[in-house]
Parts: structure tokens; sequence; C-alpha cells
């Protein structure tokens, strides 16, 4: 049987995997609106999904009510979360005003701990442990790292105002995110990391959220310069964007992108075969909007199915991944469950 890390590793290089990678991730707020004894039953009957799931013997924690909070990020943004383990939104964007960045300050660079600091051989240590461990030395930089921090700093529509107008400070406020990004990328080499992730979401419900020129312009060059150093020391680079991303996903792309994590529906999985197929490694983000959240069970084999088949192959290229989050039928998240174990070999 082959681990867990060598499925994954085939899988990126088309190398024939023994089976589909498959990720399921429960939301922490999912723990408010599903009964614990029925998160658990789920985990415990799919052990491909949750190697090593063990319920707790602790009593079940109190569920609390939804609870809105705010609280001032690193970067002095404003962030907003509707309930506790929802993604929170930038609400406060502190260079809202171009005449604040002359005394604006970014937190200090990212940099390894004491400890780290103290082994020599931190990367080859961290490497062992992750072969014992049947999984890889993950790093990569923070969710939005580049655009969407921009878009926090400046508020979006400012953001895009500054670009279509050419504000030469947006270029100086893009070498102090990209300075950030590298001490970041430079801290995971360090660590040892054999998978380097950048994700950032560039797309909305139709359409990107910039232009491609805007891209091109301000953007693309930054990721560029991030990633060939982690592409230079033979990481894996994984691009992450939520969103209609189809104008946009050439540029994203063409920098040594081995596996591109794009959702299906929104994006198509007709286009995504066409655009991806045997060339970069799909990690599909499986719909849960539509057919998850309102669809029948047998809707939702059938969708899992027809991407394995449409995207998938015996050489491998595909791994699929589903972010569970409250709303979804408990009847629709375990059809789900068992169809991504059940066609994780359907070209074994």
């Amino acid at each position: 049987m082959m681990s867990r890390r060598d499925n994954i590793l085939r899988s990126v290089r088309f190398e024939r995997p023994e089976r589909i990678p498959m990720g399921f991730w429960i939301n922490p707020a999912c723990r408010n609106h599903y009964p614990p004894s029925v998160l658990d039953d789920l985990q415990e009957s799919h052990p491909y999904l949750f190697p090593g799931f063990r319920r707790s013997s602790a009593p079940p924690p109190v569920p609390t009510p939804p609870t809105q909070s705010s609280a001032v990020d690193a970067w002095g943004v404003t962030m907003a979360s509707p309930e506790e383990g929802i993604a929170a939104v930038s609400v406060g964007h502190p260079l809202a005003d171009w005449d604040a960045f002359a005394s604006y300050a970014p937190p200090p660079l990212p940099d390894l701990t004491d400890e780290e600091k103290r082994r020599p051989n931190l990367a080859a240590e961290n490497r062992r442990n992750a072969v014992a461990a049947d999984t890889l030395v993950y790093g990569g930089l923070p969710h939005g790292h580049t655009f969407l921090r921009l878009c926090d700093l400046r508020g979006y529509q400012a953001l895009i105002c500054d670009m279509a107008d050419g504000e030469p400070r947006l270029w100086r406020l893009i070498e102090m995110i990209e300075a950030h990004n590298q001490a970041a990328v430079r801290c995971g080499l360090r660590r040892g990391a054999e998978w380097m992730g950048y994700p950032e979401d560039l797309g909305m419900q139709a359409g990107p959220m910039l232009s491609p020129e805007h891209l091109r312009t301000y953007i693309k060059p930054s990721y560029q310069r991030l990633m060939k150093p982690a592409r230079d020391a033979g990481c894996i680079i994984h691009m992450h964007s939520d969103g209609d991303i189809r104008a946009l996903v050439d540029d994203l792309v063409d920098s040594g992108v081995q596996v591109v994590n794009l959702q299906d529906l929104v994006n198509g999985v007709e286009w995504i075969r066409q655009r991806f197929k045997g060339k970069v490694c799909i990690d599909l983000d499986i719909d849960r909007q539509r057919v998850t959240r309102f669809g029948t069970p047998a809707e939702v084999d059938s969708l899992i199915l027809t991407e394995v088949r449409t995207l998938g192959s015996r050489e491998g290229g595909l791994m699929m991944i589903y972010g569970m989050y409250p709303g979804i039928p408990v009847a629709n998240a375990k059809a789900l469950m068992d169809a991504m174990e059940r066609y994780s070999t359907h070209f074994a």
C-alpha cells in the first residue's frame, strides 16, 4: 500500500498514484450547528478522509449562539466576523487616506523562532519527521497575501482606482508587502518546506476582482518573485484562488505553478478539463453553494463521480477538497464523504 505522502507526490507529478488524494475540512463554526456526536460519527466512519481520528472522551462543548467579533490585526486592519470559525473581512482600512502612508509602519518581518534558530539541521530534521509522520513539510504565505492585503489596507474600490490612475505610492506599498512575504518564504525554505502555498482569492461569483491588465501590471510580477526562490529550491508550488478566475488563470499558472486549487462549478468542470487536465495538477474545490447545499444525496454522489471521470486519469493530476460549513444537510455531508472515499480509487 502506497503511503499518503508518496500518493500525493505521485498525483502532483503524474506518476500513477494509488488513489486520488481527498481532503475534507470541517469549519469550526459547525460545532455550534451540528450535534458533536453527528460530526464524530461522520469522521469516525470515513478513515481515508480522517486518518487517525479518535472521539474525544471529554464532555461535548456547550453550543454557543453565533457571536459577532472584530479585532485589529498586525497590519492595523479592523477585521470583523459574524461567527467564530467564519473568516473575517476587513471593515476598517488604515490607509484609506494616502496621507496616513507617510507614518504607517508594517508589522515586523516573519522570522524563525529562537528555538528554531538554535537547530543547525532544522530543515533536515523537519523532513525526517515529515517522512516518519507520512506527510510533507508545508510552507507558504497567509491567505490573501498580496492583492487582498492591498484591499484590506486601502479598501477595494480605492485600490482599483489606484491601479487605474497609476498611483505612484501604490508601488511603494506593494514593495512593503512583498518584503514581508519574501521573509515568510525564506522562513519556509529554512524549515525545509517541500510544498509552498500561495493562497489568494481573485475571483467573484462571476468574473475576476481585477482586470487581467491590472493583474499583469501590479500583482503578477510580485507573485513571480515570491514563487521563484521556492521553485528554485525544488518546492511544489501550490496556487489557491476562489471565485471565477478564468480570465486570470493563464497569468496565475505560468510562473511554475504545479498545483492549482480552484472551484468547480463557478469556473466550470468542462472548462477546467480543457485548460488543465494532463498539464497541471488540479486541486479541485468541491461546490458548497449548489449541489451539496441544496441537492439530494444522489446528486451529490453524481457530482463527485462526474468530476472524477472528467478531470482524473490513471496517471494522476487530480486532488479534491471540500470545506463543510453550517447549512450543509447531514445526509449530503455523509453522501459526499462516501463518494470521495469510494471514487478515490476510481482509476486504481
